[in-house]
Order: C-alpha cells, then sequence, then structure tokens
C-alpha cells in the first residue's frame, strides 16, 4: 500500500474511531401517539372527576358546541405530528398546514355558538372571572404538555424551529382547550370565546418564542 493510501485510510480511521451508533427514530405517527396517549389519560381521568352526563348533554344539546371539541381535538392530534414530521430535516414546511382544517372547524363552530339566540338548558353564560379562569386553565394546562412536546422534539434535527415550534405550540393549546370542556359548564358567548382565543395565541406565541431554546443549539441557528 502506497503512503497517500496509508495517510487516506489513517484519516479515515481518526475522523470515525470515536463514533457513537445513532439510534433511530421512531416513525413520527408513534412518536406523535405517544403525545396524545398523554393527553388521552388526564381526558380519562378528568371525566372521572366530573359529571359524565352533564358534559354529554352540553356537547350534544347543538352541534356548534361537539363540533367545537371534535375540532379542538383533531387540531391537537393533526398539529402534534406534523410538529413531529417537521422535526427532521428532509420534511418540507408544507406538514405546517396539516392541523389547518380542523383548525378552521373549530374556530367556526365556537364563532357559530356565539350566534345562537336559545340558550343550552342547565348552562349559563359565563362572567367575567369564569372567563379569567378559562383562560389561566388553558395557559396552566399547556405549560406542562408543551414542554412534553418540546423535549420530544429535541431528538429530531429539524431545519425549521420556527414552523416545528409553532405546530407544537398549536397542539399543546389545542389539547388545552378539549381538556377545558370537563371545567367549562357554560354555554357560548363572544366575551368567552375571545378569553380562549387569547389563551391559545398566548400559548402558541410563547411556545413559538421560548421553544427554540429547548431544541438542540445547532438547529436554533438554522433557518425559520
Amino acid at each position: 500500500m502506497s503512503a497517500p493510501e496509508q495517510d487516506h485510510d489513517a484519516l479515515i480511521q481518526q475522523l470515525t474511531g470515536d463514533l457513537a451508533p445513532v439510534k433511530r427514530l421512531a416513525p413520527p405517527f408513534w412518536r406523535a401517539l405517544i403525545w396524545i396517549a398523554v393527553i388521552a389519560a388526564i381526558a380519562f381521568v378528568a371525566a372521572m372527576a366530573t359529571d359524565r352526563h352533564a358534559i354529554a348533554h352540553r356537547l350534544m344539546a347543538e352541534p356548534d358546541m361537539w363540533l367545537a371539541v371534535v375540532g379542538s381535538t383533531l387540531t391537537a392530534m393533526l398539529a402534534a405530528y406534523a410538529a413531529f414530521q417537521l422535526c427532521l430535516p428532509d420534511r418540507s414546511s408544507y406538514w405546517a398546514l396539516l392541523p389547518l382544517p380542523p383548525a378552521l372547524l373549530w374556530i367556526a363552530a365556537s364563532g357559530a355558538g356565539c350566534l345562537r339566540v336559545l340558550r343550552i338548558a342547565g348552562t349559563r353564560p359565563p362572567t367575567a372571572g369564569d372567563e379569567r379562569d378559562c383562560l389561566i386553565i388553558i395557559i396552566a394546562l399547556s405549560i406542562p404538555l408543551s414542554l412534553l412536546l418540546l423535549v420530544m422534539l429535541r431528538k429530531g434535527h429539524t431545519l425549521l424551529p420556527g414552523l416545528t415550534t409553532l405546530t407544537a405550540g398549536l397542539a399543546a393549546a389545542a389539547a388545552s382547550a378539549t381538556l377545558l370542556m370537563f371545567f367549562h359548564p357554560f354555554d357560548a358567548t363572544a366575551s368567552d370565546l375571545i378569553a380562549h382565543g387569547v389563551a391559545v395565541v398566548t400559548v402558541v406565541t410563547c411556545v413559538r418564542y421560548f421553544g427554540g431554546r429547548i431544541l438542540p443549539p445547532k438547529n436554533n441557528s438554522a433557518r425559520a
């Protein structure tokens, strides 16, 4: 073997000698499913601690009520799945559009509830204090849910940290809005919808801004 070939082999050995095997990530679907399972477990515990009959009556009394819950639930699930897709370096930014259809359903159904003339029997309009509590609950629930999701996303190597954290924030906010139904014995009103909207926007904005600090530093220097 000639000297150049020996030098070449030595260089390869030097560069690869200390490399550790890389553990392959689970597919985005299964990683998202783990996070969704945590939400389902929280929902199960909440359902056991509340009046399930009253919740079912309130949701089924008017189409806009259950459609809003379906919309927020699907938004959480699809936004989480999109975030796990976006955390991989070879994924397209178009994955961020995946939760858009259910998000529009969520917004439209919530808005339609504010236009109803008749109130749902057994409910009352929320007071200013109730609306403040709703805002606090959504934000409080979103903190651990978004942190868990961001920690799980750290294992990826996203080139789109902005979109990744944006969809993660949307997933956490939508999941929290869905869980709120267990503690929300009120009919839909415009002021209540505004409070929910402020809470969701606050969560998404905070996760978008601070989430990049949880992702690996090398990801933060990539394009947004």
